[in-house]
């Protein structure tokens, strides 16, 4: 049990906002509205390790912003032998920001643990998605007044891990590294680059990575409140 933690930071996407299940219902609404004939669960398979590996180049500052929307896109099509003009991707990945805020489940056990938290801790969220789109799901999931403070990558200029991202988060919220605590599902960004700055860490491995046995690992949020 972490006793000295005053102040909890959380990832947002695959953390505690179900982002694949809102993804999956963004992209039916995009293959509607642009007439895409192609099994979307077939498609889900193809997308998500794509996408996740755009978001890794996207962190390293190896892609743009537009890179990897438009990037992420034309490789999972050309899988189903569909090819698009730059000018439809856009417009389709357009598409699929606009849509992506409308549906806004939450993780199981994401809203227990925040009520079990708020009582006790300062929270906030540091993320490296859009800050646009990230308001938006929080404001739309209706747990936006949970966090005292959200920074992201956009208002900063810099990506988790960069140990700056963290310590403007930290300056924000007026708390010291030692009394903070990085709960987050990407070991590389987000437990590794809180280390960095020295916060304690917590890594939610739902996807069962493999990881060094000095970390401490929940698989489930309601696991998190053995810790804190």
């Amino acid at each position: 049990m972490t006793t000295d933690i005053t102040d909890i930071f959380f990832d947002l996407d695959h953390t505690l906002w179900d982002f694949d299940r809102n993804s999956a219902l963004a992209f039916e609404r995009l293959f509607r509205s642009h007439d895409i004939e192609i099994q979307l669960s077939e498609f889900i398979k193809v997308y998500e390790p794509i996408n996740f590996g755009y978001w890794k180049l996207y962190r390293e500052d190896r892609v743009s912003k537009q890179e990897l929307r438009r990037g992420r896109f034309r490789e999972a099509f050309t899988v189903f032998g569909l090819e698009f003009t730059l000018e439809e991707l856009d417009d389709m990945a357009v598409t699929y920001i606009d849509e992506l805020p409308k549906d806004n489940h939450l993780l199981e056990g994401a809203l227990e643990v925040l009520e079990y938290l708020s009582p006790n801790y300062q929270l906030h969220i540091i993320t490296n998605g859009f800050a646009e789109v990230q308001a938006l799901k929080l404001q739309n999931s209706r747990i936006s007044h949970f966090f005292n403070t959200v920074t992201s990558s956009e208002e900063v200029g810099l990506k988790k891990p960069h140990p700056v991202i963290f310590e403007t988060a930290l300056n924000k919220a007026s708390v010291r590294p030692e009394s903070s605590i990085m709960i987050g599902d990407t070991f590389e960004a987000d437990i590794l680059g809180a280390e960095k700055v020295g916060m304690d860490t917590l890594f939610f491995n739902y996807r069962n990575d493999v990881v060094p046995e000095t970390y401490k690992v929940v698989h489930r949020l309601s696991e998190i409140k053995s810790h804190l």
